[in-house]
């Protein structure tokens, strides 16, 4: 019966066992229906045990409001890592002594010995952010709960997320067209021909669902998106300050942590129950600190830096901990550095890589044209505003790792996987070694006879030969470095400097060029560099809105016979 399924926000639905429950409760479970639980509200009368902390930021707005974790005048949270006070936050505003219990709270505040013991702590992030792939079914899962409250005699538009929910279409173009002026079009036209009936159904979603905003294809990479449009850094909801936090349904949602939101990667299941209000049940976890001093060298970039680091962390084993950036050295990096080492999370193991909010963070907000006033304010109330050159602030860790940026040489990666980190000095004879090297990650096992072997073939009614380490396939592209201005503007140098040297690519090779957002794109056009990648097999219109899960169709047959 209907009224089995959706009873009065002061019984339980079907989804509890049957019998009595807590008022806050059925408040949340009510709250799946359209109506808000009343923790979520910014009153002091909120059925919360630490709702005689909530203050007022501003007296010029007596209305805003914002749990006062300095109030519980506990000489333990000024030691607290600053990944872990946005922990504690979100215990504290979400506390209702059911699913979030002051136990919880108490556990998170002594974390120093906690963490060692395997405690788990719920946690409710701010929002959550969805790509195409894995955010689909979470919007049929809402559609069909629509479905079947409207067979009962219900109203299916109550049916929404309760939590903030993105959903970026960013994983569904691929590569059939490139070193064309019409590539972006032409591989448009066929990513809307081939999801027509995803992007219908979408399109109804964006429409359809309250709280969840669905980012159309062609605005670019799903974590670049993220971090210069859908970042609020500090939520302003409901009359309620606190800090910003997610999950996302992909692995690389830690690049948010360079800009001071504390993010990571889930399953779709753990995202749809979060975004049905929904705590997730964690380990509280170990955080490594990681000290940066001194300077990096000019001609070292952000991918040399977050190379090094990659390779330093997974000697030191990181899985399933938190690593918290902090030192001088972290001043020298801009939030797109932070960002780009934030990003290879996954590489390296750990859980998140945490930059927490300082000066650098606040310019770039302003740079995206976000009001910064009240940011800046509620986090340095509650202690979350850092300065990384004065060492008073610096919080206990679990273990301290040191880098000296001075040491970082250029290097790139290889042959087979992110994290195998080679200097540039040594990628030569580091690839004649993995010719002949045992079959795996850093070998072939290809006999020392055949190490010099080349192919010849036809292409295009030329000839051309390949060898090992031939290149096939050049794509400025992932998430990783798209995001970078440094990177991708040095890309448009070396493309200037190649065509003003004569130098030429094979007709051979795949090109395709992925800046990450619209901004990437207009900077690369308003510098100059533009008409050189074009030259090269990079034009400005080519798969601009290309996403980070790089999908290349197959090489041509001659390619592959080769």
């Amino acid at each position: 019966r209907s009224s089995d399924l959706w009873p009065s926000s002061r019984q339980c639905c079907v989804a509890c066992r049957p019998g009595p429950r807590p008022p806050s409760h059925c408040e949340q479970r009510s709250s799946l229906l359209g109506d808000r639980p009343r923790y979520f509200r910014g009153s002091a009368a909120m059925s919360n045990p630490f709702a005689h902390i909530v203050d007022t930021l501003d007296p010029q707005q007596p209305e805003k409001k914002f749990f006062n974790l300095n109030k519980l005048e506990d000489s333990r949270y000024a030691q607290l890592p600053f990944c872990i006070r946005v922990l504690l936050e979100a215990a504290v505003r979400n506390c209702d002594e059911f699913l979030v219990k002051k136990n919880d709270v108490e556990n998170i505040l002594n974390w120093s010995v906690m963490q060692h013991k395997s405690v788990e702590v719920p946690f409710r992030p701010a929002r959550v952010i969805l790509q195409d792939f894995t955010g689909v079914p979470a919007v049929v899962d809402f559609a069909a709960m629509r479905d079947a409250v409207k067979k009962l005699g219900g109203d299916p538009e109550k049916i929404n997320p309760i939590c903030p929910a993105d959903l970026v279409i960013d994983h569904s173009i691929q590569v059939d067209f490139n070193k064309r002026a019409d590539s972006l079009q032409k591989n448009q036209d066929l990513e809307f021909e081939r999801n027509r009936e995803r992007f219908e159904f979408l399109k109804w979603g964006s429409q359809a669902f309250q709280n969840m905003r669905i980012i159309p294809p062609g605005s670019g990479i799903i974590h670049q998106v993220n971090l210069e449009y859908l970042a609020r850094v500090v939520f302003d909801q409901d009359g309620l300050y606190y800090p910003d936090s997610l999950v996302g349904t992909d692995s690389h949602t830690t690049m948010i942590d360079g800009l001071g939101v504390l993010g990571w990667g889930v399953g779709g299941i753990e995202a749809e129950a979060v975004m049905l209000g929904q705590p997730i049940s964690m380990v509280l976890p170990e955080v490594i600190g990681y000290k940066l001093m001194g300077q990096p060298h000019q001609l070292v970039t952000s991918t040399d830096i977050v190379l090094t680091i990659t390779k330093h962390l997974r000697q030191v084993g990181v899985v399933g901990k938190f690593v918290e950036f902090y030192g001088p050295g972290v001043t020298q990096l801009s939030i797109a550095d932070r960002a780009t080492i934030a990003n290879m999370c996954p590489e390296y193991g750990a859980t998140a890589a945490f930059f927490p909010v300082d000066q650098v963070s606040i310019n770039y907000l302003q740079q995206t044209e976000k009001k910064v006033k009240n940011i800046r304010e509620y986090l340095e109330a509650v202690g979350m505003f850092r300065n990384f050159s004065d060492e008073s602030q610096d919080p206990v860790f679990t273990q301290v790792i040191e880098l000296d940026l001075a040491t970082v040489v250029p290097c790139c990666s290889g042959p087979k996987r992110p994290q195998d980190k080679v200097a540039v000095s040594d990628m030569k004879s580091d690839f004649a070694n993995c010719l002949g090297a045992k079959q795996g990650f850093k070998g072939f096992q290809i006999a020392p006879e055949h190490h010099s072997c080349t192919v010849k073939f036809k292409y295009n009614g030329c000839d051309f030969e390949l060898s090992h380490g031939s290149v096939v396939i050049a794509a400025i592209t992932s998430c990783t470095n798209t995001s970078n201005p440094s990177v991708m503007l040095g890309a448009g140098l070396l493309a200037k400097k190649a065509v003003e040297a004569g130098l030429t690519v094979k007709s051979y090779i795949k090109t395709s060029l992925s800046p990450g957002s619209g901004v990437v794109t207009y900077y690369l056009k308003n510098s100059g560099v533009m008409p050189y990648l074009a030259q090269l097999g990079f034009p400005q219109k080519n798969d601009i809105s290309q996403q980070s899960l790089h999908h290349n169709t197959n090489q041509p047959i001659e390619i592959g016979r080769a």
